[in-house]
């Protein structure tokens, strides 16, 4: 019998590994971390044990999307305002 949640998962990991391309300590760090969070969990059978793990895997996407924006807006400041003395 398969996993309700299955798709979820995957979704969840596409979504991770697309986002991985522009992390900060390059794909291939981040895509062998995440392969490593996935691959420690892969024995939870319990459904609200699973829905946990993929909430906290939302939040991850949450957190790195917004490291991403914080690190344009950095770069635009620096390249169209003056520095402040």
């Amino acid at each position: 019998m398969t996993n309700p949640l299955r798709g979820e998962v995957i979704r969840l990991y596409k979504n991770l590994l697309y986002l991985g391309r522009e992390y900060p300590k390059g794909t291939a760090y981040f895509r062998e971390r995440l392969k490593t969070a996935f691959m420690k969990n892969k024995d939870v059978t319990d459904p609200e044990k699973i829905q946990k793990l993929i909430d906290r895997g939302d939040f991850v996407i949450k957190e790195l999307e917004a490291l991403y924006y914080l690190r344009k807006y950095r770069a635009m400041k620096k390249r169209y305002y003056e520095p402040e003395h």
